[in-house]
C-alpha cells in the first residue's frame, strides 16, 4: 500500500500496545514469515532510492513486542553489535536500542537486522522503515535499502531466521556459520577494489552506472555518452594493445626497439631450448609464461640447467599458448608504475609475501598470525590477500634454509614467494612522489609504445629514486588491466586516488554523462503524449529512444513489440549507444513492481489520475493511485521540471512533491480557479501552456513569466481532428510543455505538432481513422470508463459533423468495446454505462488474456452496464456480445452502412487492421504487422506471392 510523501520518508514503526506481557515464563512460537518480496530498482512509492520490500506475517508474535521477550534485546545486540549504532526514528546513536527496550514489533526488528547484516559485509545502507498493512493485523510492510540485490535478499532471509531463533532457539541454526556463508555470498558478487574505486569516483561526480553482468562489466553514463569498464579495462582500451601486452616476447622486442631498458630474453617451447637459451643469456635467469598474469608460473633467480628444466614445466602450465620466456635476471626491487591516459598516476614498491621472525614462533605460526590481519582475504575480496602455503612456498623456504616448522631469528625476514604480486600475498609501499623524473618518462613511453590507455609497467631496479639507465634495471613486463588496490590501499604510505584520472579519461570534466529523460505517466493519454514528444525531438535531429505499451522504439525503429512501459525497457534504452534523448511511458504496474528503471528524470509529465487499475497491488483508492504516479514528480532533480495538469486536483497537488520547477498546462477558461493558479504562478516567473480563445479559433499559448508566445491553433493540428479530439488537445498541451521544459525551441515544437498525426505509422492503435468502403472507422485503445468519456465526447463531435453531411438520415454509431479482466466489477459496468451514452449499437467483446476471469465473465459485466444505461434511456438501442475480437469487428463491419461510424476499441490492433483490410480493395496501414512472419519494424509487410505454380 502507498503512503503520503511525509509518511514514506520518516522511520517509525507502530508503538506497541500496552499491557502485553509474557506470562508463566512461556515463549511464543517463532512465527515471523516473509509473505511477499519485491525488489525496487529505482525510485518507488516507499523511497527515493532502490529498496527491498517485504510483506511479513508476525503470526502470534503480533502480541509480543520486544519488551515482553526476556533476554531478546541482549541476545540480539550480542549477535549484531552494529545495531547499537542505529539511530532509528530518534535521530541519534542508540535510538534503535531505546526502541528495543521500550518495545517494538519484530517486523521492525527484522528491518534493522537486514540493514545491519549488509553493513557487516561493508555495504553502507541506512534507509529503512516498517509500516503495518492496513486492514491486515499482524502483517507489515518492511522496506530497507540495498547495494547488491542478491545480498539484500539474502540479508532479509537471514534476518527473519535470526529473529525467530532469538524468539525460540532453533537447534539447527548456527549464527556463526550462517554469517560466514552470508559473507562469502556477498564476496562472490561484490566488485573488486579496482572496479569499486572507479565507481566511487563516478558516483561522486553524479555519473550514473549500470551493472551489465554478475562480474565486473559496468556501463558508466547513459545512451550515446556510455562508456564501459571491466575492472581496469575500458571501452577505450585497444584490443591490439592488450594482445601485445599479453605476448611478453613481442612486448620486450617493441620496447627494446624504442630504446627502453629491457632484459635480454627469448621465447622457447621445449625444456632443451630453455636450457640452451639460459646458457646463451647467462645465469641467473628468469623463466615465465609468454602470456601469464598475476605472477603465476614466474620462476626467478635460476642458477643451473636443472633449475631451468624444472621451472620450464611450471611456466608452461600457466601459458595458454605453451610458449615460455627465458630472460636475464635483473636484480633490484620490484616497482609497479601505473600509467593512465599516457601519464603516471601512481608508483608502488611491491614486496613479496614474507614473515618476520620473533625468535619463538615457527614460520607456520607466523603465516597464520599474518593472515589473521583483517585486511587480508581470499583473492581480491580485500585490500590484501592471504599468504598461501603450498609447494611453491615450501620450495622458496627451502632455498632460504627453512621449513614451515623452522623458527626464524628475531628480525629475520623470511620470503614465501619470489614475486611481489599482491595476489600471492605481497604488500605494497607507495613511492609515487619519490620516483626520478627520467624513470617516470620511461614508464610513460612504454605505455605509449604498447598503446594501452591504462597500463601497469613493472620495473626492476635498485632504487626508483635514481635513473634506471645509470643504476641498472629494466622493464620486465607491461600489464593490461592492472590492479589498483596496491595504489588505493598501500600497506605503507599514502593511498593514491587513481580512479580520478580514469574517470577523467572516460568522461572528461564538463562533458555530459547523462541523456535527457522525459517520463510520462497518467491514467489515459500516456502513449500518444510520449509519441508526440518523441516526434518533436526526432524532428530536431535527436536519436530518440522511447518505451511505450507498444514496445521499445530506437530512432523510429521498433525493436521489441510488447508492453514496454516498465523499468526494464527503460534500462534497455539507456544502454543503447545510439540514443541521445529518452522518452519513457511509465505505467502504474511497473512502479509498483520494480520502481523506476533509472535514478531520475529531467522532465516528469503527469496527464491525469482517474479511477482505473484500482483493487490491484494494494491500490484501492484514486488518492493512492495518485501517490504512485507522483513517484515521477519526486524523481525530478532541482534543475528539472514537472509538467502537471492544472485541471486535475490530484495532479495539481503533486506540485508540493517537486524539487524542480513546475510547468502547468490547462484547458480551463480564463477566470477559472485553475487559471487563477496559473496566473499567480507566471507572475512569479513560472511557465505554463494554456488555451486562449480567439475569433479564429483556440490558440495554444506558451507563458513564461510576463511573456506570452503563440504556438499554434488547435484546429490546425492533425492529431486534434480539427479540435474535436479534446483528449488530444490536452495531450498536445502536455507534449508541448514537456518539449519546452526540455529546451526545445518554439519553432521546433510547432513544426513537430503540425506534422504529427494519429496515422497508424506514427500512432498505431491510438485514434487511427480509416475509411473502409464508405464506412468511417476509428481504431483506439480505449479500455476504461474515463477514457470512454473522452472518446465518447470525440464521437459526439465527429458524429455531428457526419450528421450534417447526410440529408436523408443520420449515420449510425457502432462501438466495439472491452476492458481488461483485472479491473473491478463496478469499473467494468461503468465502462458499459458510459459507452451506451454515445453509441447506437454496442458490441461487447473480450481480450485474449482473461486475467484470472472465466471466459464470458468480463463481457457479461460490461454488458450489464450497457443494459442499465439502456433502461435509463441512453442513446444505445441494441446490445450484442461477441467474445472474439476479430469476429466482433467482422460483425460490426457487416452491419455498418455507407456513412456510418464504427469505433473499435482494440486489444491486438495489427490483427484488427488486417481484418479491416479484408473489407477493402486497398491495403490498410499496419495490416501486415499481425502476421507471425512479419518483420517487427514493417507494419505493411505482405507475404510474397507464390510463384511456384
Amino acid at each position: 500500500m502507498t503512503q503520503s510523501p511525509q509518511d514514506r520518508r520518516d522511520d517509525h514503526s507502530p508503538e506497541p500496545r500496552s499491557g502485553v506481557q509474557v506470562t508463566g515464563g512461556g515463549r511464543p512460537s517463532p512465527d515471523l514469515a516473509i509473505v511477499e518480496t519485491r525488489v525496487y530498482r529505482g525510485a518507488n512509492v516507499w523511497s527515493y532510492d532502490k529498496a527491498i520490500h517485504l510483506v511479513v506475517d508476525l503470526g502470534v508474535l503480533e502480541e509480543y513486542p520486544t519488551n515482553t521477550l526476556p533476554g531478546f534485546t541482549e541476545h540480539l545486540l550480542e549477535a549484531l553489535p552494529g545495531l547499537r549504532e542505529h539511530s532509528c526514528s530518534r535521530g541519534r546513536r542508540g535510538g534503535f536500542v531505546e526502541r528495543l527496550h521500550e518495545g517494538t514489533w519484530l517486523g521492525h526488528v527484522a528491518e534493522h537486522c537486514a540493514l545491519a547484516l549488509q553493513q557487516v559485509v561493508g555495504h553502507d545502507v541506512r534507509r529503512g522503515k516498517t509500516r503495518q498493512v492496513k486492514g491486515s493485523p499482524g502483517h507489515y510492510n518492511v522496506i530497507f535499502g540495498y547495494v547488491d540485490e542478491q545480498v539484500g535478499l539474502a540479508a532479509a532471509r537471514l534476518a527473519v531466521r535470526l529473529v525467530n531463533h532469538l524468539v525460540q532457539a532453533d537447534p539447527g541454526f548456527d549464527l556463526e556459520a550462517e554469517l560466514d556463508a552470508f559473507i562469502l555470498r556477498a564476496q562472490r558478487t561484490a566488485f573488486g577494489p579496482s572496479t569499486q574505486a572507479i565507481l566511487d569516483e563516478a558516483v561522486s561526480r553524479d555519473i550514473p552506472w549500470i551493472r551489465l553482468n554478475q562480474h565486473s562489466l559496468v556501463q558508466l553514463g547513459q545512451g550515446v555518452h556510455a562508456k564501459r569498464i571491466r575492472a581496469t579495462m575500458t571501452s577505450e582500451t585497444s584490443s591490439i594493445a592488450v594482445d601485445i601486452a599479453s605476448d611478453k616476447d613481442l612486448t620486450t622486442r617493441l620496447l627494446g626497439a624504442a630504446g627502453l631498458p629491457v632484459p635480454k630474453q627469448e621465447s622457447v617451447r621445449t625444456a632443451d631450448q630453455a636450457v640452451a637459451m639460459a646458457r646463451r643469456i647467462g645465469f641467473p635467469v628468469v623463466v615465465k609464461p609468454l602470456d601469464g598474469n598475476h605472477g603465476r608460473g614466474v620462476c626467478l633467480d635460476l642458477q643451473s640447467d636443472d633449475d631451468v628444466r624444472e621451472a620450464f614445466d611450471v611456466a608452461r602450465d600457466q601459458s595458454r599458448r605453451g610458449t615460455v620466456i627465458v630472460e636475464s635476471f635483473v636484480t633490484g626491487k620490484d616497482y609497479r608504475c601505473l600509467i593512465i591516459d599516457g601519464r603516471m598516476a601512481a608508483i608502488a614498491e611491491r614486496v613479496p609475501a614474507s614473515v618476520t621472525g620473533d625468535g619463538t614462533s615457527s614460520v607456520r605460526a607466523l603465516v597464520d598470525l599474518t593472515n589473521a590481519d583483517p585486511r587480508r582475504g581470499v583473492g581480491h575480496e580485500k585490500v590484501l590477500t592471504r599468504i598461501k602455503v603450498d609447494a611453491a612456498a615450501e620450495e622458496v623456504l627451502a632455498g632460504q634454509g627453512h621449513t614451515l616448522d623452522s623458527v626464524p631469528a628475531e628480525g629475520e625476514m623470511v620470503k614465501l614467494a619470489l614475486t611481489g604480486n599482491m595476489s600471492t600475498g605481497g604488500i605494497s609501499i607507495d613511492r609515487t612522489f619519490e620516483a626520478h623524473p627520467e624513470n617516470v618518462e620511461i614508464a610513460e613511453e612504454a605505455a605509449r609504445m604498447i598503446g594501452l590507455d591504462i597500463a601497469g609497467i613493472d620495473f626492476i631496479c635498485p632504487d626508483i629514486t635514481q635513473p634506471v639507465r645509470e643504476t641498472g634495471g629494466a622493464i620486465c613486463e607491461v600489464n593490461a588491466a592492472p590492479g589498483f588496490r596496491m595504489h588505493t590501499h598501500p600497506t605503507i604510505g599514502e593511498p593514491q586516488f587513481i580512479a580520478k584520472p580514469v574517470v577523467d579519461m572516460l568522461v572528461p570534466p564538463g562533458t555530459p554523462s547523462r541523456i535527457p529523460i522525459v517520463a510520462v505517466t497518467g491514467t489515459n493519454g500516456k502513449t500518444t503524449t510520449s509519441r508526440m514528444i518523441s516526434h518533436i525531438f526526432k524532428g530536431m535531429g535527436r536519436k530518440v529512444g522511447m518505451t511505450s505499451t507498444d514496445g521499445v522504439v530506437i530512432d523510429e525503429r521498433l525493436l521489441i513489440r510488447s508492453d514496454a512501459s516498465g523499468p526494464r525497457s527503460a534500462r534497455m534504452v539507456l544502454q543503447n549507444p545510439r540514443v541521445d534523448f529518452a522518452v519513457f511511458e511509465v505505467a502504474r504496474g511497473g512502479i509498483l513492481r520494480e520502481g523506476l528503471g533509472y535514478e531520475r528524470n529531467d522532465v516528469a509529465v503527469v496527464l491525469n489520475v482517474q479511477p482505473d487499475h484500482l483493487g490491484l497491488r494494494g491500490i484501492d483508492t484514486v488518492e493512492q493511485l495518485a501517490d504512485v504516479k507522483a513517484v515521477l514528480v519526486e524523481a525530478v532533480p532541482r534543475d528539472g521540471h514537472a509538467v502537471l495538469n492544472a485541471d486535475d486536483p490530484l495532479v495539481r497537488a503533486m506540485r508540493r512533491r517537486c524539487s524542480g520547477q513546475v510547468v502547468w498546462f490547462s484547458m480551463s477558461e480564463p477566470g477559472s480557479e485553475e487559471m487563477d493558479l496559473i496566473d499567480a504562478h507566471c507572475r512569479r516567473g513560472g511557465k505554463a501552456l494554456v488555451l486562449q480563445p480567439t475569433e479564429r479559433g483556440e490558440m495554444i499559448v506558451v507563458r513564461h513569466g510576463a511573456r506570452q508566445m503563440q504556438l499554434a491553433f488547435t484546429h490546425l493540428l492533425p492529431a486534434t481532428f480539427s479540435g474535436r479530439a479534446r483528449m488530444n488537445v490536452q495531450n498536445t498541451l502536455a507534449a508541448a510543455a514537456a518539449a519546452f521544459a526540455a529546451g526545445a525551441p518554439l519553432h521546433d515544437i510547432r513544426q513537430g505538432l503540425r506534422t504529427f498525426s494519429t496515422s497508424y505509422y506514427l500512432s498505431p492503435g491510438r485514434l487511427n481513422e480509416i475509411e473502409v468502403n464508405g464506412v468511417n472507422v476509428i481504431v483506439d485503445y480505449c479500455h476504461n470508463a474515463p477514457g470512454m468519456r473522452a472518446l465518447g465526447d470525440f464521437v459526439d463531435r465527429l458524429g455531428e459533423s457526419l450528421d450534417s453531411g447526410h440529408e436523408l438520415g443520420k449515420p449510425s454509431r457502432i462501438g466495439v468495446i472491452a476492458t481488461a479482466g483485472d479491473r473491478r466489477d463496478e469499473d467494468m459496468r461503468e465502462l458499459g454505462e458510459v459507452a451506451a451514452q454515445h453509441f447506437d449499437v454496442v458490441v461487447v467483446r473480450e481480450d485474449k488474456a482473461l486475467r484470472r476471469r472465466e471466459r464470458g465473465e468480463t463481457s457479461a459485466l460490461v454488458a450489464d452496464g450497457v443494459r442499465r444505461a439502456m433502461e435509463a434511456g441512453s442513446r444505445c438501442k441494441q446490445l450484442e456480445v461477441i467474445l472474439d475480437e476479430i469476429e466482433a469487428v467482422h460483425h460490426a463491419m457487416s452491419r455498418a452502412n455507407y456513412g456510418d461510424l464504427v469505433v473499435v476499441c482494440v486489444d491486438q490492433h495489427p490483427l484488427v487492421m488486417s481484418e479491416l483490410e479484408n473489407w477493402s480493395p486497398h491495403a490498410q496501414a499496419g495490416a501486415g504487422a499481425g502476421s507471425s512472419d512479419a518483420p517487427v519494424a514493417d507494419p505493411d509487410w505482405t507475404p510474397p506471392a507464390d510463384t511456384t505454380a
